[in-house]
Parts: C-alpha cells; sequence; structure tokens
C-alpha cells in the first residue's frame, strides 16, 4: 500500500512539474497562457501603436511611461507621425524592402514569435552542426515550389546575409589556384559593396580587378578570374550572364533579387555558386540571414570553414525567424505573398515609367515582359530599383540634379559607371514611393514649363 501511495505521489509530482514549466497552464477546463502571457502582452501592446499609418513601434523602441514610441517614415513627424514635414525630401537612396511590410502586418498572427529565454543556448545544434536542418530542408522545399534555382544534390550553406557569403566564396574559390592571385570582376553598373569589401578583405590570393569586359579579350592563361554574375542586376534589373569563359574562371551567381517579386522565373538558375537572402525575399534586412546554393563539395568545405571561423555559425535566433518566415510564405505555396509582391512592384514601375514617359530629360532602363513559370504567364516588368539617366549634357552631375528637385538617389558613379546615372529604390515605404513620385511629377513638369517658355 506504502508502494502505491508513493507511487501516485510521485506521478503527481511529475504531471505538477511539466505543468509549471510549459508555456500553458490547464485552468477552469482550458489551457491558458503562463509564463509567456506578458511577452505576448507586450509585443501586442507596440503592435497596436497605430502612428498613423505613417510610422511604427517597436518593442526595442524608445518608450514613454512604458508605451512604445513611434518611429516615423520619411517626411513625417510627431508623437504619432500624423504631420508631414515641410522641407521634406524623397530619400529613395536604401535597398530596404520595407515594401513587404504590409503583408506581414496581414500575417500578424501566423509570422509572430514569443522564444523562451532559454531557446537553444548552445553554440550548436544537437547533431554539432551550426545549421537547423529543418530550415535547410525548408530552403530546398521553397527553391522546388518557385523554381528558380536547383538545389537536388547541391550543398546549402548559411551566412549573414549574401554579403558574408559572397567574400566566403571568393575566400574559397581563391584558393582552386591559390599559386596566382586571382582577379575578382563584375559588369558595369555593379553593386558597390562587390568592391568595397573584396577591398577590405584583399589578401594575396585575390583582388577586386574592376569591369569585366576589360578582361574579355584577354589571351594570358595564366590569370584566374573569379566573375561575379548579379542577375537580376543591382540597380538596372538586367538577367546578367557570365561574360569569361574558360577553365581558370570561376563564377558567384547573385541571386538576391531573383523573386516573382521582381522579375519573371523563366527557369531555375543552375550555377556553380548561387547567393540567396531573406533580405529581398521576405523584405527582413535586419535579421541578417542568407544562404548559398553550391555544387562542389570541396568549395562549400571551405566557405562552411570561412563562416565557422568569421562568426561561429548563424545566430540561432536568427534561424529560427527565418524558418517561421518560410512556413508562413510556404502555406499557399508562395502565391500570397509573391502576387501582392509582384502587384505592388508592377503598379510602382509603372507610375514611374508613366510619370518619365513624356520626358526628354530623364530616361529608365527598358525591361521588356517575360514568361514567368512561377505564375504561368507572361508578366510585366516589376524591378527593384529605376536607373534613371539624364539625358541632357548640361545635367551629367545627374545626382545634383535630381539632389536639388528634392530626390536623394544612389549615384551611378559608385556603380561604376558615369555620373549621368542615378538609382531610385522603388522597394521602401509606400510613403516614400508616394513621395519619389510627388517629386518626379514636379521635375518633369518643370521641364514642360521651361519648354513652354523657350517657344513663347
Amino acid at each position: 500500500m506504502g508502494k502505491i501511495q508513493i507511487s501516485i505521489c510521485f506521478v503527481c509530482s511529475l504531471i505538477l512539474n511539466l505543468l509549471l514549466v510549459s508555456d500553458r497552464m490547464y485552468v477552469g477546463g482550458k489551457w491558458e497562457l503562463s509564463w509567456s502571457r506578458r511577452a505576448a502582452e507586450e509585443g501586442e501592446a507596440a503592435a497596436a501603436v497605430e502612428c498613423s499609418g505613417h510610422g511604427r513601434a517597436y518593442l526595442d523602441g524608445l518608450d514613454v511611461e512604458g508605451i512604445p514610441e513611434c518611429e516615423c517614415n520619411s517626411c513625417f513627424v510627431g508623437s504619432d507621425c500624423s504631420q508631414i514635414s515641410s522641407d521634406c525630401v524623397a530619400d529613395v537612396d536604401s535597398g530596404d524592402a520595407l515594401f513587404l511590410e504590409p503583408f506581414w502586418m496581414k500575417n500578424a498572427a501566423s509570422s509572430a514569435m514569443l522564444v523562451a529565454g532559454w531557446h537553444r543556448m548552445s553554440y550548436v545544434f544537437k547533431n554539432e552542426s551550426l545549421i537547423s536542418s529543418v530550415l535547410e530542408n525548408q530552403i530546398r522545399k521553397l527553391h522546388n515550389t518557385v523554381g528558380n534555382a536547383v538545389t537536388q544534390g547541391r550543398f546549402i550553406v548559411f551566412g549573414a546575409g549574401s554579403i558574408q557569403l559572397l567574400n566566403a566564396a571568393v575566400h574559397a574559390l581563391s584558393q582552386e589556384h591559390a599559386s596566382v592571385p586571382a582577379k575578382v570582376v563584375a559588369s558595369v553598373p555593379f553593386y558597390p559593396l562587390y568592391q568595397l569589401q573584396t577591398d577590405l578583405f584583399r589578401t594575396v590570393d585575390f583582388k577586386f580587378e574592376g569591369d569585366t569586359s576589360l578582361w574579355k579579350n584577354s589571351s594570358d592563361s595564366s590569370l584566374n578570374f573569379i566573375e561575379i554574375v548579379t542577375a537580376p542586376n543591382n540597380p538596372d534589373g538586367q538577367m546578367n550572364k557570365a561574360v569569361l569563359q574558360g577553365s581558370h574562371v570561376e563564377a558567384i551567381h547573385d541571386h538576391v533579387y531573383y523573386w516573382p517579386h521582381f522579375t519573371a522565373i523563366p527557369a531555375p538558375a543552375d550555377g556553380d555558386i548561387m547567393l540567396f537572402s531573406l533580405s529581398k525575399f521576405t523584405g527582413h534586412a535586419g535579421t541578417r540571414f542568407g544562404w548559398a546554393v553550391i555544387k562542389d563539395e570541396a568549395v562549400y568545405q571551405r566557405m562552411s570553414t570561412y563562416v565557422e571561423l568569421n562568426t561561429l555559425g548563424i545566430s540561432r535566433d536568427a534561424q529560427l525567424r527565418a524558418f517561421k518566415l518560410l512556413k508562413v510564405v510556404m502555406e499557399r505555396s508562395g502565391r500570397e505573398i509573391f502576387e501582392y509582391g509582384h502587384s505592388t512592384m508592377r503598379n510602382r514601375w509603372e507610375k514611374l515609367s508613366s510619370a518619365l514617359s513624356v520626358s526628354e530629360r530623364f530616361s529608365l532602363q527598358d525591361i521588356p515582359p517575360q514568361y514567368c513559370n512561377f505564375f504561368q504567364t507572361v508578366r510585366a516588368a516589376s524591378p527593384a530599383y529605376g536607373w534613371l539617366k539624364c539625358e541632357r549634357k548640361e545635367d551629367k552631375e545627374c545626382y545634383r540634379v535630381l539632389k536639388k528637385a528634392g530626390i536623394i538617389g544612389r549615384d551611378g558613379t559608385l556603380f561604376g559607371v558615369g555620373s549621368s546615372y542615378v538609382r531610385l529604390s522603388l522597394i521602401k515605404t509606400q510613403d516614400d514611393f508616394d513621395m519619389l513620385l510627388h517629386k518626379i511629377k514636379k521635375l518633369v513638369a518643370k521641364e514642360d514649363d521651361m519648354q513652354a517658355r523657350s517657344t513663347m
């Protein structure tokens, strides 16, 4: 009898302890939140601050008497972001994909995370790996569904965004022919960070050597090249292809923008090294998560070692958030986010193109419609950036011309081309785009006034 009583007491104690450490308590015939209640209430309180639709309040932002303060979008001020600044400029310099923010607000419940204070405190996962196997599987499933990259039989490495992986790839490929330093090249216009980062981490094994076309006709077989191929290209949205060929050439394919938001998907990419990131796919640039899909095992091993020695892997919290976001995306096989993303970007591109179509002073890049396997139809252009050119000789400093008109873009000289070009970001908030469109229309109207006066 005594043994039975001891057994009953042990079972009851075990059940009570399980209830106490679980995130919910069984009260009044139903499960209720316990330790997670406070965190959930704090998160919802921050999300409930409306900021007049022109800003956001964040849990880790400044607060007044415990209530998070609004962080206003560009051009808006005041405690609730309800006032527009009188001296506002259209700041369209950065590549923050905040146009996807409304999608995530619509999917607030399914994308929210509440993480215990003891979540994955170790350096490694249970299998001693630095990579979440469930996240890796989700990434493979994602690419197979979207049809934008071949992953079967390939290796995957995680990085702190595609930027860390870019240098990991340069390092890994430069070891292929270590006796001769590799020349790192990219076709102009190219993303400035390619040069800035390669110069920063330059070693005896590699050096940035500028525009690919300068080396196209080189017959020196002793030279080794690493060509960065960007498709779609940043800044002009073109689907670049490798220029250099031969056994002495290796390629890194930057496909950060190769998603149905920004371009048609005619076929899965099949490069030796392909880079992707969360920043342009879901818009979560601050999470700092990217991945590389790699053919060669030796290159994979060298890139893995680079990331391990550089940062000891990627934050477990970042991997968890990426997994959560990808689960939301895959709920409808990606249709919802890509339909929203493409519709938004196409609409912005059409409005900007229309505003500039009557101008003889400014022009935009041409991107023809193309068949998309994901949408199973011919789809119109929806690039991330407008690559604007000042056509007049007197406007050769195009960045200054636009700045004078209240538009802050990114100077074309940073992309390795002439000063007659400026990149305009179309992927920021709706407020940012609306202000850009307003300033562009005003600038074009001024052009019309000047022409009218000249004919009087």
